[in-house]
């Protein structure tokens, strides 16, 4: 079993919601509601997952709950809005925290009953002259808004005070959640631990007439069973030519000799994701021209990687990794002209066409900004991102030469940016040739 660290003290929400309202400035509210739940069918719902912004600043995991900052206010900074207890509903849908355990367990200044969502709300936040709020996710939550909205805006005159503005938070919390904390690095750490062993055990047990679900299950309850609370996102097992499908789920083809298996699936512990891509070869060995594909694609791999450090762009991994695959693409005859030619003129895109990097923390794909101004962002410590080049030739390619077509190769690692370099948190699942075979 792989030991987790524990989920965050409530200490280190408490920090977090004290730059957040440090930030805000004494005339301005911010409102963060939690995600709605949704309906798979009928009257089933998905599994909850909480707002990634909500779960940031409280921990708070349960749905049918908001947070409200009203920074140097006497009634109480922090306000949380949460479903009381009731044992009757606790019987069919589990325990609840209730009003006491909101102010006990997750320090809310003042709690109260979400019923009261939208009176309360608009009591409180009608002495500021800002109100940030995110609006475009949920219509439920955009209408409720401009409700209160509207409600101050007509006692503005009247009172000569309330709402003027609506500002969207995520200038100020997605800033701070690009930064990783040591609790969150440790966290990120083991959710990367968690899915070396799922990979490593699909590594092993993967053979030849095996369905890609069978090593989906497997993955799912390595995930589960190291600690894990469910999957980062929908995995990818994706055999013979559905690798060339960057997010391919179907996952139910055979798994046949002398094709690769591309699996991308990542582990999400307390909130927190892993990211992983390993391609390898369903029987024992690569063939010629998988070979010839895979090492151009971990070379630019390693070259991306070695890329990162401070001071480093965003977009530096991304073009190292770039000419790296664009010289192998020509070089195997799959793209004419030069290097820098086919880069202008995106001749490679048929064969690659996504970036190399993203951010990773709470979301798969996290929040912050990738530009600073007129360019790409600088790399920072404490930055965590993907490291995920491929190369896919399409069955059905008929301009590709007929032995690399049905090909996709994909190879990823989270990559944390130190202070005097980077560490490859998912380092360890074999990737190297030989160690694969």
């Amino acid at each position: 079993m792989t030991e987790t660290p524990p989920a965050p003290a409530p200490e280190v929400f408490a920090e977090r919601r004290r730059r957040l309202l440090a930030t805000l400035g004494a005339d301005a509210a911010a409102f963060f509601p939690a995600a709605p739940a949704a309906v798979r069918s009928n009257d089933v719902e998905y599994p909850y997952r909480q707002d990634s912004d909500l779960l940031y600043l409280t921990g708070f995991a349960e749905p049918e709950s908001a947070a409200l900052f009203l920074p140097g206010s006497p009634e109480g900074e922090f306000h949380l809005f949460v479903r009381p207890r009731d044992p009757e509903r606790e019987t069919w849908t589990g325990r609840r925290a209730g009003l006491e355990g909101a102010r006990e367990r997750f320090r809310a200044d003042v709690a109260h009953d979400i019923a009261d969502l939208e009176p309360t709300v608009a009591k409180l936040a009608a002495d500021r002259e800002r109100f940030f709020a995110a609006v475009g996710r949920d219509p439920t939550a955009d209408a409720r808004t401009l409700r209160w909205l509207h409600q101050w805006r007509q006692a503005r005159p009247r009172q000569g005070r309330g709402p003027a503005v609506l500002a969207d938070p995520a200038g100020i919390v997605h800033e701070m959640r690009l930064y990783k904390d040591a609790t969150e690095i440790d966290l990120m750490r083991a959710s990367a631990a968690i899915a070396r062993a799922a990979h490593g055990e699909a590594l092993r047990r993967a053979r030849p007439g095996m369905r890609e679900f069978e090593i989906e299950a497997l993955l799912d309850g390595a995930f589960r069973r190291h600690g894990a609370s469910a999957p980062a996102y929908p995995s990818i097992v994706a055999a013979g030519a559905n690798a060339t499908i960057l997010h391919y789920v179907d996952n139910a083809a055979r798994l046949d000799a002398g094709d690769l298996l591309l699996i991308d699936a990542g582990a999400e512990l307390s909130g927190y994701a892993s990211d992983v891509t390993r391609t390898f070869p369903i029987g024992l060995r690569y063939s010629a021209p998988q070979r010839a594909l895979y090492e151009i694609v971990l070379a630019a791999q390693k070259a991306a990687i070695a890329a990162v450090r401070p001071g480093a762009t965003f977009d530096d991994p991304h073009r190292v990794a770039l000419e790296i695959l664009v010289a192998g693409l020509i070089d195997l005859g799959l793209v004419g002209g030069s290097v820098a030619d086919a880069i202008e003129h995106g001749a490679y895109r048929p064969f690659y066409m996504h970036r190399t990097s993203h951010w990773l923390g709470l979301d798969v794909h996290d929040v912050g900004s990738y530009r600073s101004g007129d360019g790409a962002r600088l790399l920072e410590p404490g930055m965590v991102l993907t490291i995920e080049p491929g190369l896919y030739v399409a069955a059905d390619n008929g301009d590709a030469d007929e032995r690399f077509r049905g090909i996709g190769i994909r190879i990823e690692d989270d990559v944390l940016v130190t202070a005097d370099g980077h560490e490859v948190l998912t380092a360890g699942i074999p990737k190297e040739v030989d160690e694969v075979e």
